[in-house]
């Protein structure tokens, strides 16, 4: 029916022209990347499209055609209605195929735009990181310089930012992306034990150093370091870490011979290192070695163009893993669009994984399954044992009490539970965070 429907078009007056602005809207749609796309083409009938991506990047599109359309005014004769569940099936098919064609794509990242092409192109992601507002732009531009160098390269940003991804981003995408990628996070472990994660220690050093260990600097030789929150060494191994950094040496802890690495290091913190500096929390030499090449990374309240990005991107994601494809309502999508998103990409990422695993089995997810703090305005939502915000509190104490409550669960929800993190976040203790939800019923 289809080829018939065809053909009637392509015999018309102006029937080519047709043909061509079709084909040129779908690939609109794949240059967009949209998770997929179900569009009535020239003859009546309707096309699929889904993204094909390699390592994060758009590489091309899949196309599925002939599909009778149900709201088309008019159906070649002949053509078949598909149900909706063999609609899913072919779907699911199509995502399968996608991969499929990925994983044979060649590796490498898309060529930079040339002098002609810059002022018209429009990237959406890169490597990982996915976006295409006016920051991710100016983003994707500075990596495609950066990747090529040996630059130490310091990345800013607020935690769920997504720095570890432009870390890796770097490294594979750079000369030494056969060799390692070695990550850390300096606020993982106290002094004593962070100095023996970087630099490692022979054995008999301190209490428990029952063998020889390896650093995380020479096992990150000829390869890639990203040292994580960095602003959280103390000025001891801040140190050890400029001499590494400059000269390449170190020495174990217990050892006195001085160890060579090729490393090149990419550090990362959420806090203003510069600041730091001028307060003396921090070495001004250290700064200025590592902070050669500075990547701000926005927060995702400043790049709520790319929030429906990454909405279909998450989705998507979760159609390959779990062979079901799941839309939001219009009502669902627009909550998610409205929010201020305090803990940024990583918080959106897990409310969508809540979205698609609460929701069961329906194929669209509705705002009752969004979060209390994302469904509810701000100011009507139940703090617990507190006034809403719109009511004033019959107390001082009432009014601290319900802030106190509202702040830890909004910090552990961002972080998913991850006490740890929230703890950082709200510049108290674990232990004192432990006790404070338990006394909350927090969990």
């Amino acid at each position: 029916p289809r080829a018939r429907a065809c053909a009637e078009v392509q015999a018309r007056p102006g029937g080519s022209e047709a043909c061509a602005r079709h084909a040129r809207a779908m690939a609109r749609a794949g240059v967009r990347g949209d998770a997929e796309l179900k569009a009535p083409c020239h003859a009546g009938m309707a096309e699929l499209a889904v993204p094909i991506r390699a390592r994060g990047e758009l590489v091309g599109t899949l196309l599925c055609g002939g599909l009778a359309d149900a709201d088309a005014p008019s159906r070649p004769l002949g053509a078949q209605l598909m149900g909706e569940g063999e609609l899913e099936t072919l779907r699911l098919l199509l995502n399968e195929a996608a991969d499929a064609i990925a994983s044979h794509a060649p590796a490498g990242r898309r060529r930079p735009a040339t002098d002609i092409e810059k002022p018209f192109a429009t990237r959406y992601s890169y490597d990982s990181i996915v976006g295409r507002s006016e920051a991710m732009q100016e983003l994707y531009g500075i990596l495609d310089h950066v990747v090529d160098s040996e630059a130490t390269v310091l990345i800013q940003g607020e935690n769920g930012t997504g720095k570890e991804l432009v870390a890796r981003a770097i490294h594979y995408n750079s000369p030494r992306k056969t060799r390692r990628f070695v990550a850390q996070n300096c606020s993982a472990f106290n002094d004593n034990l962070l100095d023996s994660e970087l630099f490692g220690h022979r054995r008999g050093a301190f209490t428990g150093a029952v063998a020889d260990k390896r650093g995380l600097f020479e096992i990150a030789d000829q390869g890639t370091f990203f040292l994580d929150e960095v602003g959280e060494m103390s000025p001891a191994l801040q140190v050890k870490v400029l001499r590494a950094v400059q000269e390449g040496t170190f020495t174990p802890v217990g050892d006195t011979e001085p160890r060579q690495v090729d490393v090149r290091l990419i550090a990362a913190t959420n806090r203003d290192l510069h600041a730091m500096v001028t307060e003396g929390q921090f070495r001004e030499d250290l700064y200025y070695r590592l902070n050669v090449i500075n990547l701000a990374i926005p927060p995702l309240r400043k790049r709520r163009d790319d929030i429906e990005l990454l909405i279909d991107h998450f989705l998507a994601r979760h159609a390959r893993t779990r062979r079901t494809h799941k839309s939001l309502s219009s009502a669902c999508k627009q909550r998610l669009l409205d929010y201020s998103w305090p803990g940024n990409v990583r918080e959106l990422e897990n409310e969508l994984e809540r979205l698609v695993v609460l929701s069961g089995a329906a194929r669209v997810v509705g705002e009752e399954h969004l979060s209390p703090r994302i469904r509810q305005p701000e100011n009507q939502i139940d703090v617990g044992g507190g006034a809403p915000a719109d009511e004033p509190a019959r107390s001082l104490p009432e009014a601290t009490t319900a802030l106190e409550r509202r702040m830890i669960g909004d910090a552990l929800a961002r972080y998913s539970g991850n006490k740890s993190q929230a703890a950082r976040e709200l510049g108290i203790s674990r232990r004192n965070l432990i006790r404070l939800a338990q006394k909350y019923e927090l969990g």
